[in-house]
């Protein structure tokens, strides 16, 4: 019979164990073989649970047991769960892992290994929970040439932005509440400041377009600074601001990922997702585009995403070909930010939109609030610094721009 261990055993870790025991004998029936858990490693105790006897406090009883052949990393970070990964994929045992940290800053150098040694390091839970999104991008759609994945990839900040537009709250009262349900940490800066997500877009390039992209290499920006005003503005013209992570290939080939708050078309499906949940639009040349949606995190989702690939994991006798990545020292395949280019959504001082006209061009929406601001969305596409030097001309005028946020189209 053969064994599997579980590092780390919080929200997740607990979860691939619970669900195992839960579903053991149909689980058994799918991987074609008997497998039962073998060890647990946490540094804490856990006196009172019913598979205390297998707790273990170091990585070496499980390298030494010849009898595990799969690994389920839910420790998170990069260390120590990277020398653990490493070690245990080196001792020719597959590891199925959630950790997106440690995916994105160190999934070249475990692929490589896992190859090396002819076993597997897979990754479906790292990137929307129990949405299957990494496995239907190297397998399903592996006959498509991929142009673009933008995706709302972290539910938190989701909740807090679907809180602003369907109930009018602030981002203070929102994220406030986000943490009262659970939903955001004590310290929510990883998800709010859109590092989260950021990991999570990494992956999903990495994967898609074959070169390891480092969270380094992503323009990053979070909702932290997002208004109500904003928000409320945004849905009367026709859209919704949410935090979008996105790669597109560029015409000269090399690719362009971001992640930052967008004005998005209310007839974009990532429109409409809402509260916790998570969404992925795929583009390619085959299918034109395809979208995943479902539950982002949870202890359970997040578990059966994990146990889904130890199962393919037991019953693979060698390493899977396609879900990889080179591994590369350079970043020259990636454009700088400076390249992107979209429509915005502009919010300023001004009286009327005329003046603004004047400056940007055509306008594909206007209106003037309340408090005498014009606020218009742009017809032509426009970089950074088109946007920069547009923000002077208005100074010139002794107009402020307010607020900017690029548009998603459909």
């Amino acid at each position: 019979m053969e064994k599997y261990a579980v590092l780390g055993c919080g929200v997740v870790g607990s979860g691939v164990v619970e669900l195992f025991e839960k579903n053991k004998e149909l689980i058994m029936k799918r991987c074609g073989k008997e497998l039962e858990m073998g060890y647990i490693l946490d540094l804490r105790d856990f006196p009172d649970r019913p598979y205390a006897d297998l707790l273990v406090k170091k990585i070496d009883p499980i390298l030494a047991d010849p009898a595990v052949t799969v690994v389920a990393e839910c420790m998170g970070g990069v260390e120590p769960a990277f020398t653990f990964v490493k070690q245990c994929l080196e001792a020719g045992k597959s590891v199925a892992t959630s950790n997106k940290e440690l995916v994105a800053a160190k999934g070249d150098i475990l692929l490589k290994t896992a190859k090396e040694h002819n076993v597997n390091f897979f990754f479906e839970a790292s990137v929307g929970g129990a949405i299957p999104i990494i496995r239907p991008l190297h397998k399903c759609l592996a006959a498509n040439d991929f142009s673009a994945i933008a995706g709302i990839l972290n539910g938190t900040t989701n909740f807090i932005l679907n809180k602003m537009i369907k109930e009018n709250m602030d981002f203070a009262t929102a994220l406030a509440l986000a943490q009262e349900k659970g939903y955001a940490e004590k310290d929510p800066t990883a998800d709010v400041e859109g590092h989260d997500a950021c990991r999570k877009i990494c992956i999903l390039s990495s994967l898609a377009f074959g070169k390891h992209v480092y969270p380094e290499s992503v323009h990053t920006k979070g909702i932290r600074e997002v208004a109500l005003e904003d928000v409320e503005l945004c849905s009367s013209l026709g859209y919704n601001i949410k935090l979008i992570a996105r790669v597109q290939r560029l015409e000269n080939g090399k690719i362009l990922p971001t992640v930052m708050p967008m004005a998005v078309e209310e007839d974009n499906l990532l429109s409409q997702v809402n509260g916790v949940y998570n969404a992925v639009m795929v583009r390619g040349d085959g299918i034109s585009k395809a979208m995943f949606y479902g539950r982002g995190a949870g202890k359970f989702p997040t578990a059966s995403a994990v146990l889904g690939d130890m199962i393919e994991e037991v019953q693979l006798d060698h390493t899977i070909p396609s879900q990889t990545w080179e591994n590369v020292n350079s970043t020259d395949f990636i454009e700088d930010f400076s390249a992107f280019k979209a429509k915005r959504y502009i919010r300023t001082t001004a009286a009327d939109a005329a003046v603004l006209r004047e400056i940007f061009g055509e306008l594909s929406a206007e209106k003037t609030t309340d408090k005498g601001e014009a606020v218009i969305v742009t017809e032509a596409d426009l970089n950074a610094a088109q946007v920069a030097r547009a923000a002077e001309a208005l100074s010139q005028k002794g107009i402020k721009l307010l607020a900017e946020y690029p548009v998603l189209v459909s």
